[in-house]
């Protein structure tokens, strides 16, 4: 620790979904830089303060999209409490970890609400529409290899084809 706090590093670049790197970014007082898909729970548009209400913001792995109907909003709203009770479950090892080495009584929430910068590795377009703050960058398709191109005689065919229908 004393290595790390006599480097004087500007920033850290840490994925919060193991919230290792943000507990050392809050002990050395710098900010810091989350680079993430998406977190479990939403703890993300909850550390951001971005509105997430279950009529609206379909949860994750339900197949519903933003136009729900009554029945899929109350289904989103249980999941919603359900997904609350399991995560502060499961991230509770995590909390007692911040809270002996920070000395003082943090949550998930309190911890990832210190991020400078969110890069989130997703695509607004393939996205559900959803209320982000301005701290909140999108930067789909950083993990997309480049395709080589296609060869120029599949080129013409394709063109053939679509001119003979």
């Amino acid at each position: 620790m004393q290595d790390l706090e006599g480097s004087k590093f500007d920033a850290v670049l840490t994925d919060p979904v193991v919230p290792c790197g943000q507990i050392l970014a809050l002990h050395l007082s710098i900010p810091s830089v989350f680079f993430l898909r998406g977190l479990p729970c939403s703890f993300d548009l909850q550390a951001a303060q971005c509105p997430d209400p279950p009529s609206y913001v379909p949860r994750t792995f339900t197949d519903n999209s933003d136009h729900m109907t009554f029945i899929q909003r109350v289904e989103n709203l249980v999941l919603k409490a359900s997904e609350s009770f399991l995560c502060n479950f499961a991230y509770l090892p995590f909390e007692l970890l911040a809270s002996d080495f920070l000395q003082r009584q943090v949550t998930m929430t309190d911890l990832l609400s210190h991020g400078s910068i969110w890069l989130k590795r997703m695509d607004f377009v393939f996205e559900y529409p959803m209320p982000l703050m301005p701290n909140i960058v999108f930067i789909g398709g950083i993990n997309c290899g480049k395709k080589k191109t296609l060869p120029q005689v599949i080129v013409y065919m394709s063109m053939w084809y679509l001119y003979l229908q």
